[in-house]
């Protein structure tokens, strides 16, 4: 059968509670509109002369159905005689569509979430109004989520790290858990001036909204050991220091290469006043600090695939000079046997504004899977042979005294 049954209507309210309508009703906004007509498939006259034990039964859990009112429609059927069908269902109230689908407690609840922001804070009521399912499903946290709120609006940017909260009931790892929903609250209750807009996503939280973070650490290895040493770590090839250390080296280093792959680093052949930095993933703003890093020369060997040249675009944002190695087209062709394929969730298909003609000509042609689909020439794959020999050419090239 395909006339509506019970189970369909409450279908269609359910919907109604999935979008939220409900629910901004309960706090008087924007309604379906009451009384709420339902959508009715109903028994057709030629059901009525082939099924007409079933449409009786159909009537019956129609008529049966609670907080529906029902506007009749008489048919005068030439075998069966005068019928009386369901025609219109109609939901009087925002009351019945609750009791209906068993959501009364629900919406009770999230009044009571909308009032106890009313009082605290009313700026994040429009948050409420757009997000009333996942108001509720928050709601055993509300409290301790209100107090991170007005703990930020006493202390705006603290300058402290999140274990040293003390607002009632909360932890650094409650913060944590929750800094996408304290993120939307917190642009929303704070002033400007507080809210650092550059820094953004889950990992940029601490520094959004003023917190200490954990300090970056950036590592280094000397690659000519003329380079003056380090205090301290005479004789060390390899170290890691924090971003704010780095960044005041002030390291008479005259070429700064950069590298992705951490066996790639370690491996790095020797080159006259050079180091190699292993760029881990923590972001360039941390390097683009070290003034003593824009006045050498910088090479970034990333993998030959539209994510490396999409790293490549980004590090050129602070280092519009810097210089892309071993990322090229004789490259990526003399390592066939080598290629990989690029995971689909790591490719950039936007195009790339930093790029200088022969790198954008590269990556529109693995954008476009000219060579073949998802092609990924790895970093290490790349041989060592090959490798010196560039460096060879590139100190060659590199004028600097």
């Amino acid at each position: 059968m395909t006339w509506s049954q019970p189970a369909d209507l409450c279908g269609q309210v359910e919907r109604l509670w999935q979008r939220g309508e409900l629910l901004r009703a309960v706090v008087g906004g924007d309604t379906p509109g009451w009384p709420l007509r339902l959508s009715l498939k109903a028994p057709s006259a030629a059901d009525l002369s082939h099924r007409f034990d079933s449409v009786r039964g159909w009537v019956r859990d129609m008529s049966a159905m609670p907080r529906v009112r029902i506007e009749w429609r008489e048919w005068v059927h030439r075998v069966q005689g005068r019928q009386r069908l369901p025609d219109t269902l109609w939901i009087d109230t925002l009351d019945d569509a609750l009791a209906m689908i068993d959501k009364i407690g629900d919406a009770r609840r999230f009044q009571a979430l909308w009032q106890q922001t009313a009082e605290a804070q009313p700026a994040l009521l429009p948050w409420l109004h757009r997000s009333p399912l996942q108001t509720l499903a928050l709601a055993e946290h509300w409290p301790r989520l209100l107090a991170v709120v007005a703990w930020m609006q006493a202390r705006p940017r603290p300058g402290v790290y999140l274990r040293q909260v003390d607002a009632p009931g909360v932890d650094s790892k409650f913060i944590e858990a929750h800094r996408g929903t304290l993120g939307q609250w917190l642009d929303l209750t704070l002033p400007a001036e507080a809210i650092d807009y550059d820094a953004t996503g889950m990992a940029g939280f601490a520094r959004r909204y003023g917190f200490l973070d954990k300090p970056i650490r950036i590592r280094l290895r000397l690659l000519d050991p003329q380079l003056l040493q380090l205090p301290g770590c005479t004789g060390l090839a390899d170290i890691t220091l924090d971003a704010d250390s780095f960044a005041t080296l002030d390291l008479p280093a005259r070429r700064v290469f950069i590298t992705e792959n951490e066996v790639n680093f370690l491996a790095f052949p020797p080159v006259s006043g050079a180091i190699v930095v292993f760029g881990a993933g923590y972001g360039w703003r941390a390097l683009a600090r070290a003034d003593w890093l824009h006045r050498a020369s910088l090479y970034y060997w990333g993998d030959i695939d539209t994510h490396g040249f999409a790293i490549l675009d980004s590090l050129r944002k602070y280092f519009p000079l810097a210089a892309s190695f071993l990322m090229d087209r004789p490259t990526l062709m003399a390592h066939a046997l080598q290629w990989g394929e690029e995971p689909l969730d790591k490719r950039h298909t936007l195009p790339l504004s930093r790029l200088v003609d022969e790198e954008a000509a590269l990556y529109d042609d693995l954008r476009d899977d000219r060579f073949r689909p998802q092609l990924r020439l790895e970093q290490e794959r790349i041989g060592y042979r090959w490798l010196c020999a560039a460096l060879v050419e590139t100190v060659r090239n590199d004028f600097r005294p």
